[in-house]
C-alpha cells in the first residue's frame, strides 16, 4: 500500500473539546489547519473517556476492551497512588508505531501515554516516579530511549518544574522542536496536558483553561515553524486532536464508603484495606464495580440491590447502572460486575472512609489534587461532550465532516503512512484523504 505522506505529526492536546471550536477558529495557527485541511465537528470518544484508554485507542483503532487499556490506573484497592498503565505491554495487539517501525520508517514519541518500553526509535514516555525510592529522571530513562532523553534533558530540563504545568508542556515543546529538526521522523506523536490540568483544577471555561488554549496555539505554531525550518513541511501532515472533553463537577461520590459500611471492604486498625469483596474503581465520570469472587452470587445480589437503591434517588449522583455485559457492549471492561455513570456535576472517587458524597470547593482542590472542578471519564453519549480533530498537509483534502469516532483515527493514520493495523473496530476515513495526484480516495 503506497503511503500518502512522508511525515505524520500527531499532536494530542489533552482535553481539547468540540466546544472549543469558536475560540480555535480565531487563533492563527489553528486557522492554518482549518483553512487548508479537514475539520471534524464532533469526535465521539470511548468509554471510559479517560486519557490512557483514549491514547491506546488512537494508535490501535480499537475499543478499550479489545486493546486492553481499560482505565488510566490499575486495580490496586487501598493504594493511595495506584500505578498507571504506563507500559506498551499493557496494549494487546499491534499499534501504529509498531507497524510504522516494521515498515522501516522512523518513529518518535514525546510523553505519549502507554509507550514505556515501547519499540519506538526516539521515545520519551509518559511515566512518573510512583514510589518514594524512585527517581523521576531514572524512571524515564529506563523506560524509553536513554541517550535521546538524556540529551533533551541536558538541553531543556531547566524549563521544567517537576510535573507542573505549563512548564512541563513547554519542556515537551522544545523537545518536540528539537526532535523534528534533528531526527525528522516519519511518525511523531506528542502529548500536551496543559489544558487538561487547568480544566481539572480551575473548571472547564476558566480563565486558566482559556489561557492554556492560547499557549497550545503558540505550541502548534512552533511545531509548524520547525517543520518548515527542517525542509519537510511540504511533505508532512499535521494533525491536532483531542482525546476527550470535560464537564464541570463539584460533588464526589464515594461508593467504597458504602461498601465499607456493608462489610464489603475490610480495614485494619490503621485504616488500611486488608480485604475486599466489592470495590469501586474510579474512572472519574464513571466507575467500574469489581467483585473479587464473581461466583459469589450473594455478594453480586447485595451490590446490585445497593446500586439500584442509590439509582432511585437523583441526589446520589448516579445516572446509569450497567452490567459487565452492557459495559462490554460499549467497549469498556466486560470483566467488571457493574459500571456506573455519574450525573452531570458528579464524579467518583475511591475513598472508603469519610462522606459518601463530598461537595468540592476550590479550597479542597488547592489542598488536595485528587479533588477537581472539571473531569472526564463520562459516557461519550453525554450531550455536548465530543472532542475535536483537524488535519492539514500532504494526503489531506479540504473538507468539514460532521462526526467521526476516536476508533477511526488509528486506521486513518495507518493509511496515511501506508501501513495496516489489521481488523480494527474503527474504519479509515477516506473522505479526508487524497493521493499524490490530489485525487480524493
Amino acid at each position: 500500500m503506497k503511503r500518502l505522506t512522508d511525515h505524520l505529526i500527531i499532536i494530542s492536546f489533552d482535553c481539547l473539546s468540540a466546544l472549543d471550536f469558536p475560540k480555535l477558529k480565531e487563533l492563527p495557527h489553528f486557522q492554518t489547519l482549518l483553512k487548508n485541511g479537514t475539520y471534524v465537528e464532533k469526535v465521539e470518544s470511548i468509554y471510559p473517556s479517560v486519557t490512557y484508554p483514549c491514547h491506546a485507542t488512537i494508535v490501535t483503532g480499537n475499543y478499550p476492551n479489545r486493546h486492553g487499556v481499560i482505565n488510566n490506573t490499575l486495580l490496586q484497592p487501598g493504594m493511595v497512588s495506584p500505578d498507571w498503565n504506563w507500559f506498551r505491554d499493557c496494549i494487546r495487539g499491534t499499534t501504529l508505531y509498531d507497524e510504522v517501525r516494521k515498515a522501516k520508517m522512523t518513529t518518535a514519541a514525546l510523553l505519549w501515554p502507554v509507550t514505556a518500553k515501547a519499540k519506538i526509535d526516539y521515545n520519551m514516555p509518559e511515566i512518573f516516579a510512583n514510589r518514594p525510592w524512585h527517581n523521576q529522571i531514572l524512571v524515564s530513562l529506563m523506560s524509553g530511549s536513554p541517550r535521546f532523553q538524556w540529551d533533551l534533558n541536558k538541553r531543556y530540563g531547566h524549563i521544567r518544574k517537576g510535573l507542573s504545568q505549563p512548564e512541563l508542556d513547554d519542556f515537551v515543546l522544545e523537545s518536540t522542536v528539537d526532535t523534528i529538526k534533528t531526527k525528522k521522523p516519519n511518525l511523531l506523536m506528542v502529548h500536551f496536558t496543559d489544558l487538561d490540568t487547568q480544566r481539572h483544577y480551575h473548571g472547564f471555561s476558566s480563565e486558566e483553561a482559556l489561557a492554556a488554549i492560547d499557549r497550545h496555539n503558540s505550541r502548534l505554531g512552533r511545531i509548524i515553524e520547525a517543520l518548515k525550518e527542517s525542509g519537510i513541511y511540504e511533505n508532512s501532515t499535521v494533525v491536532a486532536l483531542g482525546d476527550h472533553s470535560a464537564l464541570d463537577e463539584n460533588k464526589a461520590v464515594n461508593l467504597n464508603v458504602l461498601f465499607h459500611e456493608h462489610n464489603l471492604i475490610t480495614t485494619n486498625g490503621k485504616g488500611k484495606i486488608i480485604n475486599w469483596k466489592a470495590y469501586c474503581k474510579s474512572c472519574d465520570g464513571s466507575a467500574y464495580i469489581y467483585i473479587k469472587d464473581k461466583q459469589d452470587f450473594a455478594i453480586q445480589d447485595t451490590v446490585r440491590r445497593l446500586l439500584d437503591s442509590l439509582f432511585e434517588n437523583p441526589e446520589n449522583g448516579i445516572e446509569n447502572v450497567l452490567t459487565g455485559e452492557q459495559a462490554a457492549e460499549k467497549g469498556a471492561d466486560g470483566t467488571c460486575s457493574f459500571m456506573v455513570e455519574a450525573q452531570r456535576g458528579y464524579f467518583f472517587l475511591e475513598d472508603f472512609e469519610g462522606e459518601f458524597i463530598k461537595t468540592i470547593t476550590k479550597e479542597d482542590v488547592n489542598a488536595d489534587h485528587k479533588y477537581t472542578l472539571a473531569c472526564h471519564g463520562y459516557s461519550p453519549e453525554k450531550e455536548n461532550y465530543g472532542t475535536i480533530f483537524m488535519a492539514a498537509g500532504k494526503g489531506i483534502t479540504s473538507i468539514t465532516l460532521p462526526s467521526i469516532r476516536l476508533i477511526d483515527e488509528g486506521p486513518t493514520f495507518a493509511r496515511l503512512l501506508g501501513v495496516n493495523l489489521g481488523q480494527t473496530d474503527g474504519r479509515t476515513i477516506e473522505e479526508m484523504l487524497k493521493n499524490e495526484k490530489g485525487e480524493n480516495l
